[in-house]
């Protein structure tokens, strides 16, 4: 709807505001300039209303009731000796009951319990409110359908110990059992959450009345148990959620004309109202809807309207906030709309007491049950992300610095110091805004936050010199120093956080382009030197010693260009800076994360692989098996994984050109057990061997290309070995050379993972670049190896070995644990080791823990070898590969940090 009564001159202000975030018009002076015309005009609000939404609150609720199931079955099933006793007693204090009691109990609950949910509809329908209805209906049938599959699977496929806990025999035949899960409460239940009735006082606790008297008298009949009466609630309050979140709930979003209803409530006289879009913030959930509202009388208004939809945005981020940082996370997640509305209205008054430029809250109201409003003077201007770069000058730089001052002064912290929260009126006066996450009585490290975000906020737009020069002039040099510390990405805003990203993904771009550029000109001068040679070619060994000459030069070319197009980020710009004016504040950044996603990840995937194992070790007899193995096979398992190490060693030196000592190399790998047990296996072994060839006096930039190639050629080795090992064992038991259909369908998934790689535009161009930038460092290398056969020799040399070690030390502990019957190819277990160590490459967890165990034992199993076999030869091999080198490792790292040789 077109709003009226505007003067043009406010035009900026209110037919704009809709489009642009930053216009909020001037404030209006003269009464005399507002015509009014049409009253409870709103621009820009009813069409954006969608009619249901789907809650976060609903979703989490959904997956606390399927935890709860869980938790429910798992204590039925591992401890029902200690809960059996439990029902004992309950039948025992219920049974000496009053049968006439139970009778009327039953008799009034049975006929209560489909009665109050029908009243209750009919209710709904005299108010038109017959969504709600059909809401609860689905629930209720969605309900009564996990019911009967719940009945079936305990009847047929549950343990015995948790159908004991959830059925029993039936007091009117005792060759029947009684229902795990009671086909008409759960649906009741389903219904009641769905219909909303818990938000109706009276009609809830009629409704629980009943629900609790139907429970007891089955209960002390003896056609139900405990377990079985909390299975059905949790059911039927998780299948209403999980209703109500599919299908969405209705919106109960106040429109334009509530407002405008509201602020005639609380002593204003509005005209209309422009609705101002205002980009959403997850950290923060919504920042709620803004209107701009002129009056009849009066400066026109800003008001901000929050309900609980808009609150509940952004839920799971901050949750996941406050569970792995230390202190300083968003607000509460579960945070009421009146807590919201008195933390605001708080946080702006005192942020004006405290004299700093924040926006007068004039009024506050609800609107209705389910929103609420916060009248503020108008503010007109532009935030700091609409100014252009000449418009920042340094006395508005100062200016804002004031303002953190006046918060800091009084210990309040305002937690979000971006650029959209920072406003530059028409007269240049800066006025901070969305003070709603703010804290007051904040401590030092919130206030040390806040001016580290602000120093990467500003350094943004000005760069860091003049960002850091602003702070230091206005806060001093000792308290900006005191922030570098917090100066780290996790303690920024997720918007200031996916900007460093951003430009962090430019510079290295552009690095890539430099290196790109620098070979591509090195070998068109190469080319063009070889076109303009005249006379008869050189001899053999002058062509070679220029053929390393012109590498050589390629290789300073590279580097050089490397050199120059290396930029440094803004955040460590900002610490150099603060440096040169405090050179001795503290740089080691505080640990702020409580618990890592890496971390986290590891935990949860060594948990499944720990399960794994104890599952498939439970049928097996330890003590005949390990009496009865073949201790030379074990002994020789041991010699295959020391030898390991030395291959491992020739593997990586055969990618050096430079001399390096092959003993210190072989302790490297030994000390490469230890690492990659506090790191991924993919990561932890490039890291150190880069680091050890750095020590060892080989060039940054070749140690990464020598190690990048190593592990190019090894990749490409893992493959070929992979799909001959599987040829060879698809053929091993045909009488033909044909492979089996497992091969074949392999074969044709990687060809089809392929196609799809190739044909979908994002995934081609990531792969392109990400190849681009791994042969830009690494062919240059591979040129220096190729000029020395014998070293490439010893690498390819030191793969092939490096496999065949492990494949025998495998191959050896089955052996320790089998025998002739019992034996596979060595082709089949050369195929499940590689599968298997593919995997643990790729596993988040330390050393693919968990990941490894369960594939190679479900790969030996699969290719024939008998499970009391194949579990404790993988534990074998493990203990050998990984556990058992790990102390010797830790002793070679100690010892190779001591010498600086890591």
């Amino acid at each position: 709807m077109k709003q009226q009564g505007v003067h043009p001159e406010d035009a900026e202000g209110t037919s704009d505001a809709a489009s642009r975030p930053d216009a909020a018009g001037p404030a209006r002076e003269d009464e005399d300039l507002v015509e009014v015309t049409h009253i409870d005009e709103v621009e820009g609000d009813e069409p954006l209303l969608p009619a249901r939404v789907h809650r976060p609150s609903d979703l989490m609720r959904l997956l606390v009731g399927v935890l709860a199931v869980v938790v429910l079955l798992g204590i039925a099933a591992f401890a029902h000796g200690t809960t059996s006793g439990l029902e004992q007693d309950i039948n025992k204090g219920t049974g000496q009951a009053p049968d006439l009691l139970i009778k009327i109990a039953g008799l009034a609950s049975s006929i209560a319990i489909l009665l109050v949910p029908v009243a209750f509809a009919i209710e709904r329908l005299i108010k038109r409110d017959g969504l709600r209805i059909a809401d609860g209906v689905l629930a209720a049938v969605l309900a009564h359908g996990v019911t009967l599959a719940t009945d079936l699977w305990v009847a047929k496929a549950a343990p015995d110990s948790i159908q004991e806990a959830l059925t029993q025999p039936s007091p009117g035949d005792v060759h029947a059992l009684t229902d795990p899960v009671h086909g008409y409460l759960a649906p009741v239940i389903a219904y009641m959450t769905a219909v909303g009735m818990s938000r109706r006082p009276r009609w809830r606790a009629v409704l629980w009345i009943v629900l609790m008297l139907d429970a007891f008298s089955m209960l002390v009949t003896g056609y139900t148990t405990p377990f079985s009466i909390i299975l059905t609630v949790l059911i039927g309050w998780t299948v209403a959620y999980g209703t109500l979140y599919a299908v969405g709930s209705p919106n109960v979003r106040p429109t334009g004309r509530t407002l405008m209803a509201g602020l005639r409530h609380v002593g204003f006289r509005p005209v209309s109202a422009a609705r101002r879009e205002v980009p959403e913030n997850p950290e923060t959930g919504d920042r709620g809807r803004r209107y701009f509202v002129t009056l009849e009388d009066g400066p026109p208004l800003d008001v901000t309207v929050v309900d609980r939809e808009q609150q509940a945005q952004g839920f799971f981020y901050r949750a996941w906030r406050n569970l792995t940082l230390r202190g300083f996370a968003t607000r509460s997640s579960l945070q009421s709309l009146r807590q919201a509305l008195e933390q605001e209205a708080l946080l702006a008054y005192a942020a004006i007491s405290a004299g700093a430029n924040a926006p007068k809250l004039i009024a506050t109201s609800e609107l209705g049950p389910d929103a609420v409003m916060l009248v503020y003077e108008h503010t007109g201007g532009r935030t700091l992300d609409s100014l252009a770069d000449e418009e920042i000058t340094d006395e508005l730089l100062h200016d804002t610095w004031q303002q953190v001052r006046a918060l800091q002064s009084r210990r309040i912290a305002h937690r979000r110091l971006v650029g959209d929260a920072i406003l530059v009126d028409r007269s240049g006066t800066v006025i901070l805004t969305d003070m709603r996450v703010g804290e007051i009585a904040a401590g030092d490290l919130l206030l040390r936050m806040d001016t580290s975000q602000l120093l990467v906020t500003l350094g943004l737009r000005v760069g860091a010199e003049r960002s850091v020069a602003s702070a230091v002039s206005v806060l001093g040099p000792d308290a900006v120093a005191d922030c570098l510390p917090m100066l780290q990405p996790i303690a920024l805003s997720r918007s200031t956080r996916a900007t460093l990203r951003r430009l962090a993904r430019e510079r290295a771009q552009r690095e890539r382009d430099a290196v790109l550029e620098a070979s591509r000109q090195a070998k068109q001068a190469r080319h063009e030197a070889a076109g303009h040679e005249a006379g008869p070619p050189p001899a053999d060994k002058a062509e070679k010693k220029a053929v390393r000459a012109e590498a050589r030069a390629e290789k300073r070319a590279i580097d050089e260009a490397l050199e120059e197009a290396r930029e440094e980020d803004l955040l460590t710009q900002i610490r150099h800076e603060v440096l040169r004016i405090r050179p001795q504040a503290p740089v080691e950044p505080a640990r702020l994360e409580r618990v890592r996603p890496r971390t986290l990840i590891s935990f949860i995937a060594g948990a499944i692989g720990a399960y794994f194992l104890l599952t498939q070790l439970t049928h097996i007899e330890f003590g005949p098996l390990i009496a009865n193995a073949e201790w030379g096979w074990v002994a020789a398992a041991v010699l295959f994984s020391a030898a390991s190490y030395v291959a491992a060693a020739m593997s990586l030196l055969g990618f050096v050109p430079e001399r390096v000592p092959f003993p210190r190399t072989v302790a490297a790998q030994v000390a490469g057990s230890f690492v990659k047990i506090v790191a991924p296996a993919a990561v932890g072994g490039v890291a150190l061997n880069t680091r050890f060839l750095q020590r060892a006096g080989v060039r940054p930039g070749l140690a990464v290309a020598s190690v990048g190639a190593s592990q190019l050629f090894g990749l490409g080795c893992h493959i070929l070995m992979l799909l001959s090992f599987g040829y060879l064992t698809g053929t091993e038991k045909t009488p033909s050379l044909s492979p089996s259909r497992t091969v074949i369908a392999g074969l044709l998934t990687v060809a089809v993972l392929v196609l799809v790689v190739t044909s979908v535009p994002f995934l081609r161009k990531f792969v392109v670049t990400r190849v681009r930038s791994l042969f830009a460092g690494v062919v240059p290398r591979m040129l220096d190896v190729l000029q020395r056969p014998q070293k490439l020799v010893t690498g390819i040399g030191g793969m092939l070995l490096l496999t065949a070690c492990f494949v025998m030390c495998l191959d050896a502990s089955i052996r320790a644990f089998g025998d002739e019957t019992t034996s596979i190819s060595i082709a089949s277990v050369a195929v499940v080791f590689l599968a298997g160590n593919a995997l643990g490459s790729a596993a988040p967890t330390p050393g693919g823990v968990g990941a490894v165990e369960a594939t190679l034992t479900v790969g030996l199993i699969a290719v024939g070898l008998p499970k009391e076999v194949a579990a404790p030869a993988v534990l074998l091999f493990r203990l050998l590969t990984l556990w058992l080198p790990v102390l010797p490792g830790w002793l070679a790292f100690t010892q190779l940090t001591r010498k600086g040789a890591l």
